[in-house]
């Protein structure tokens, strides 16, 4: 059956039900979950290949133990809190794990009762939605563009990249490379880049001198007219108590985002909020 037959079909379907009953009929169609196996994305196959291989790889909490103040950072919080990627593990994953007892959603407040609450989770990757509204909905055509991940961590960004998101039939042209080294010596890189993402990048790994260091050299360096920003989360809230040398609205201004152009019924609002996108002035 092609477009048009199968469009008039839905109509007719439509026009047999029951008036009482079709506000109850468009609402299910509109949120089910049952066409998902129709609607889904090669892309998002793709990248769930990528995180499937990778939880293989990885221990379960995806913290290595040579990022030390990561874990000591997240033991400092006001309550139970673990490190769960989201890149990693959807819900799905997270549900399946919990019904296996290899992982808890929640923690007991006494000792042997029933009386519980939620665990704090955090992540240091974006998730696929992440990715997702980043690449579709936040920047423009990337062709012919440098974007830079600084703490790319396991590499979700440069995943999103060569999974399609930026260019559909060109992206084995894509070229990817891989730095490790202190930002701070990175300064033609950061000159030449057209799009920078930084997704909770200092705070868990430096100190706060450190961080202060790290995003002087940045807001000396990042000064091409009209380069992107994309960040995690805002930077007035990764600023906030460092000792920087310039005033925010003399170096970027910020643009509005759009989360009601997000297609998918399932998304975490929250976690797009906390999405930010400066222009640099």
């Amino acid at each position: 059956m092609d477009f048009g037959s199968a469009r008039r079909a839905v109509l007719q379907l439509l026009g047999t039900t029951a008036p009482a009953d079709v506000p109850a009929l468009l609402h299910w169609m509109r949120t089910t979950r049952d066409f998902d196996e129709l609607t889904r994305d090669n892309r998002d196959a793709v990248l769930k290949n990528v995180a499937d291989d990778l939880r293989c790889r990885l221990p379960p909490e995806a913290v290595l133990g040579s990022e030390q103040r990561a874990l000591q950072k997240i033991r400092q919080q006001p309550e139970p809190t673990v490190h769960v990627d989201a890149f990693l593990y959807d819900e799905d994953v997270i549900d399946s794990l919990c019904e296996e007892g290899k992982m808890s959603r929640n923690f007991c407040t006494v000792c042997g009762s029933h009386r519980t609450a939620p665990l704090g989770f955090i992540s240091h990757s974006f998730s696929l939605m992440e990715l997702k509204f980043i690449y579709l909905h936040v920047l423009p055509d990337l062709s012919g563009k440098l974007l830079v991940d600084i703490g790319s961590r396991l590499g979700t960004v440069l995943y999103g990249v060569k999974s399609s998101f930026v260019l559909p039939v060109l992206h084995e042209l894509i070229l990817l490379q891989v730095l490790h080294a202190d930002i701070c010596t990175q300064g033609p890189l950061l000159q030449s880049a057209d799009v920078i993402v930084m997704n909770n990048v200092f705070e868990y790994f430096l100190t706060e001198a450190e961080q202060a260091r790290a995003w002087n050299y940045i807001i000396q360096n990042v000064r091409k007219q009209g380069s992107l920003l994309v960040t995690v989360p805002s930077l007035q809230d990764s600023l906030v108590g460092l000792e920087i040398n310039v005033q925010l609205s003399s170096w970027v201004e910020e643009i509005p985002l759009d989360l009601d152009v997000y297609p998918e019924r399932d998304i975490d609002r929250e976690a797009l909020e906390q999405i930010h996108l400066y222009k640099v002035l």
